[in-house]
């Protein structure tokens, strides 16, 4: 539509289609959907949640929170705190390890950490070839786990490398310089904290996780960090739905625990703008062999359906004004 060739920008992003949110849809109505799912796989009653945290960059409200909205629709109110996160793409992080610190801590005994985005991109920038929409709920607690945390490293800088200020209907970011000193230095530096923290080496990991802006970024992290692709390869769900922000290393770690069986251990490292990457260590459990992975993160994304470009404007409301 605007004069760039698809097959070079494919080829270079390695991105072929993005997921869309409708006309009817937002944040808000995919962290639902994706909390629903959660609660139904883990078999939970939603008043047992104590905490609901949600990361996202497009809060449809300015002031009025995602999470009481969620905690609503799900049946987890009145006796649940609940509360947004935002930081970019690794907002979703920062929510799990809320969740985490309240549950370690005895605060609560379930926590809903949610990852959810209908990205922003000017018409014709290149964030438009791959900001999309997405989200991802995990449950956080003790009993009948799938998949321990074992451990999390943070690394966090001011390294302005995409913003939107308050009031802008796009964002900007500063091109070039979104991939070394940003997004390479924050998920190296990540992974290496966590690994010295816990005396381990990244052989030691069956599965790796990277936040996906692109399929080219993760597959570069993982050359640099000396990580087999064929041990990226199961999370790397970009090149069909694009880049879900603050979704994108949760729909990730979701497509591996499809795959995952007891014992196998999995990194995950997101990255957020502005800048920040949180790791984590992952180990599966037995229950995974039990857990109902029906429906697969895969077939979910190959249940999607197509629209041109007209269609696309007119759902994300990219003609302002009128």
């Amino acid at each position: 539509m605007w004069g760039k060739d698809g097959e070079l920008i494919e080829k270079s992003l390695g991105v072929k289609e993005k997921a869309v949110a409708s006309l009817d849809e937002d944040a808000v109505t995919l962290a639902v959907e994706a909390a629903r799912a959660a609660i139904k796989h883990a078999s939970i009653n939603p008043r047992d949640i104590g905490a609901i945290f949600v990361g996202s960059e497009s809060h449809p409200y300015a002031v009025k929170p995602t999470a009481s909205i969620v905690a609503e629709a799900i049946g987890a109110t009145p006796f649940v705190t609940a509360s947004d996160t935002e930081f970019a793409c690794k907002a979703g992080t920062v929510a799990i390890q809320m969740c985490m610190g309240l549950v370690e801590s005895g605060m609560i005994n379930l926590g809903l950490a949610i990852g959810s985005d209908t990205a922003q991109s000017r018409p014709g920038d290149a964030l438009e070839f791959t900001a999309a929409s997405g989200a991802a709920a995990y449950v956080i607690g003790k009993q009948n786990v799938i998949a321990e945390i074992e451990a999390t490293f943070s690394f966090t800088t001011d390294t302005p490398d995409f913003w939107r200020s308050d009031g802008d209907a796009f964002p900007r970011h500063a091109a070039r310089f979104t991939g070394e000193p940003a997004y390479f230095r924050h998920i190296v530096a990540a992974t290496n904290g966590l690994l010295e923290k816990l005396a381990m080496e990244i052989r030691d990991f069956d599965y790796v996780v990277f936040h996906q802006p692109n399929a080219k970024f993760p597959l570069k992290a993982a050359k640099l960090l000396g990580i087999d692709l064929e041990k990226i390869k199961p999370g790397l769900v970009v090149t069909q739905i694009g880049n879900t922000y603050s979704a994108s290393s949760l729909i990730g770690l979701a497509s591996v625990l499809d795959l995952a069986k007891p014992g196998d251990r999995i990194l995950l490292v997101s990255y957020g703008s502005g800048a920040g990457s949180d790791a984590f260590a992952i180990r599966a459990t037995d229950e995974i062999a039990n857990f109902n992975h029906n429906p697969s993160v895969r077939s979910l994304i190959e249940a999607g359906t197509h629209i041109d470009y007209a269609t696309y404007v007119k759902f994300r409301e990219k003609l302002k004004g009128l």
